[in-house]
């Protein structure tokens, strides 16, 4: 049996929670539901006794010296501003030199393995406890619905960098020097043959001409203008701010409709230019690009808009409660102190706590229209309904719990109250968001305190002379074989006789595809992005996974691009969950779905043509990661790498020349 001392509360009859089963995670659910961020001012923490001498938080060992190191560490180990009932302030006053009363706080093994029983002798703080349970209940389950999921960044390197010192001495180095040697030797044979047949070694470049002899400066004027018209998004979640529109009513509308126009007009633009396959890759990528950032910093910060009207709407009741002089004697005014539970959680018969349901919109700013405690509480202190002087106490704790949790959601992981919602909705804090390697909006993000200036340069020079060497590839092996198979088309062969070179263009394009799909994402997520993080001081570099290992392809989709799938996650995946009601299955068909129309559309731009081949390539992608679930695949993860490799080694080249033949 362990007891703590908690600060700050004043003594009560004791009150028993049911058990929590789980060693690991009784004392995290007891310590998270309390230790949720307060206001930025707020310096107050908890320790526990000397005689205790480790605590295991979430399969964590913790030692005394830990957690008296740390519990001034306002962003992870404060507490949740408990309110007082003296005032209308969510932070409890404290005088200068004195020492608030506290409460024991005991958490018992009992008989059976993994049972606790957790005691308390305050009602107000067994309130606010089961308010924080109930919290990190709700987020354990994903029953908190109406708020986007959460992502923890932290400080990481890529796999292929050199500054991640574990990778750096894996034993498979070696294999990666080899892979660059052979790329040195491949290049010095295609410039032998291409001085040899040419009399130049770098032959006819047409791919090269192809980038730069046509509209080279429009497409760059087009990408600086597609840029600068994403700070659509910040006009509007301004106008927002300042109360002229509001998210959950015109809002969300307005940014959806941008989003489409957005889109629909750079993929017209690649149309009414005619531009070659270079310029029409780069730009519809990075408009998809520009799409998903767009979309993120506009719903996050819609969410969070709510979150603050709600919290500005609670604060005026608190105000108004405060103007209202008690009645003498008790009142009929509802909701009825005794039935008032913070959060609407209710205690059934045989003690476990639920949530009761909420009618009407969680972050609703229109009191008359919801029900729920919490609007109860509203409509009678806008009404001026008599109060007794006990009501009054028990609103105000009521809404002062209420303020204190739509705080921490503005406050999101902030460290100072800088960027907390709307400090965050600045010009500056656009362009930064703008330039920053990742798809998913946050207040704040781990950084690095200065930038590398010679690792910039050496990621840069990676960058170009990749994609210097993919140019050489390309023009080398896949260029002839493109060329020739529109030259069969133009003259009129005929279909039959054209699928009948298909095995043909497959085989000649096999290798050099994997390559390029190999090389091209190297450039991108090796390079590009580290070279964007280094300059930003972006310290999370998971921007991939090992997705070579993978044993499925729905492991691959998840490591291979860690941004985008971290985007479909939030605002795809569990966005369907939340506001269309889907299961979990609907919501990863639908996610899978959205990525294949998006992949499909970027063909249709290439080709001018819809055939559908890529979209259902990667529609068969589910059944196959169904199957890698299958008892015949459990255990078995050789064989689910070779299949995962044998579909990335022939279905570029299958897919590409579908698109070319048919």
């Amino acid at each position: 049996m362990a007891k703590y001392d908690i600060e700050p509360e004043v003594n009560g009859p004791e009150t028993d929670l049911k058990s929590i089963t789980s060693a690991k995670l009784a004392m995290s659910h007891v310590l998270r539901g309390l230790s949720t961020q307060p206001h930025l001012s707020s310096e107050d923490s908890w320790t526990p006794e000397p005689s205790v001498e480790s605590l295991d938080v979430d399969g964590r060992s913790l030692s005394n010296t830990q957690y008296d190191g740390q519990a001034g560490d306002a962003r992870s180990r404060s507490t949740t501003a408990i309110p007082s009932d003296s005032g209308s302030e969510t932070q409890p006053s404290k005088e200068p030199g004195s020492r608030r009363k506290s409460i024991q706080v005991v958490l018992e093994e009992k008989g059976q393995k993994g049972e606790y029983t957790f005691t308390a002798k305050d009602p107000v703080f067994q309130e606010v406890l089961q308010s924080g349970l109930q919290r990190e209940a709700e987020k354990l389950s994903g029953q908190a619905k109406s708020k986007p999921r959460d992502l923890v960044f932290t400080q990481q390197f890529t796999t292929f960098d050199r500054q991640n010192a574990t990778t750096a001495h894996s034993p498979f180095h070696g294999f990666f020097t080899l892979f660059w040697i052979a790329m040195a030797l491949l290049l010095a044979r295609i410039a032998a043959k291409n001085y040899r047949a040419k009399g130049s070694v770098f032959g006819d470049a047409e791919i090269l001409h192809l980038m730069v002899d046509k509209d080279l400066f429009v497409m760059l004027t087009t990408d600086v203008v597609m840029c600068a018209a994403t700070s659509f998004g910040f006009f509007l979640q301004k106008a927002i701010a300042k109360d002229y529109l509001t998210w959950n009513g015109s809002g969300w509308l307005i940014q959806s409709l941008w989003q489409i126009f957005f889109t629909c007009t750079i993929i017209w633009v690649t149309f009414w230019r005619d531009w070659p396959w270079t310029h029409t890759v780069f730009i519809v990528l990075h408009d998809f690009v520009l799409l998903m950032k767009q979309h993120a910093y506009a719903f996050y910060n819609g969410y969070l808009s709510r979150v603050y009207r709600r919290r500005n709407t609670l604060q005026e009741r608190l105000h108004q409660l405060d103007a209202i002089k008690a009645q003498e004697g008790p009142t009929q005014t509802l909701p009825e102190t005794e039935m008032l539970v913070v959060t609407g959680i209710d205690k059934s018969e045989n003690g476990d706590f639920t949530r009761r349901r909420s009618i009407g919109p969680k972050y609703s700013t229109n009191l008359s229209k919801e029900e729920s405690e919490i609007a109860s509480i509203g409509q009678a202190i806008e009404a001026a309904r008599p109060l007794d002087a006990e009501q009054i106490e028990a609103f105000r704790r009521v809404l002062n719990t209420e303020i204190t949790i739509l705080d921490e959601e503005l406050r999101g992981k902030c460290t100072t109250t800088d960027n907390v919602y709307p400090n965050n909705l600045t010009l500056y804090n656009f362009v930064e968001w703008a330039c920053l390697p990742t798809l998913v909006y946050d207040l704040e993000y781990p950084r690095q305190k200065r930038v590398n200036w010679w690792y910039v340069a050496e990621k840069s020079a990676a960058t170009l002379g990749v994609i210097w060497v993919m140019i050489i590839i390309s023009q080398a092996y896949i260029y002839p074989v493109v060329i020739e198979t529109l030259r069969q088309k133009e003259a009129g062969m005929s279909l039959d006789e054209r699928w009948k070179e298909f095995p043909w263009v497959v085989s000649d394009m096999l290798f050099p595809m994997l390559l390029e799909q190999l090389l091209s994402w190297y450039v991108i997520w090796e390079c590009l992005l580290n070279v964007l993080a280094e300059v930003t001081r972006f310290a999370d570099r998971g921007f991939y996974g090992a997705w070579w290992n993978s044993v499925s392809f729905d492991q691959y989709a998840r490591d291979w691009n860690r941004p985008v799938h971290n985007f479909l996650l939030r605002h795809v995946y569990h966005s369907s969950i939340s506001f269309f009601h889907l299961t979990k299955m609907q919501a990863t068909f639908f996610t899978f779905l959205l990525s294949a129309i998006v992949h499909e559309v970027l063909m249709f731009c290439l080709f001018k043509k819809v055939r559908g081949y890529l979209f259902m390539f990667q529609l068969t992608q589910l059944p196959l990661a169904a199957f890698s679930k299958t008892k015949f695949m459990k255990g078995r993860d050789t064989l689910g790498n070779i299949v995962f490799w044998f579909g990335l080694f022939i279905g570029p080249s299958v897919i590409t020349s579908l698109y070319l033949i048919v």
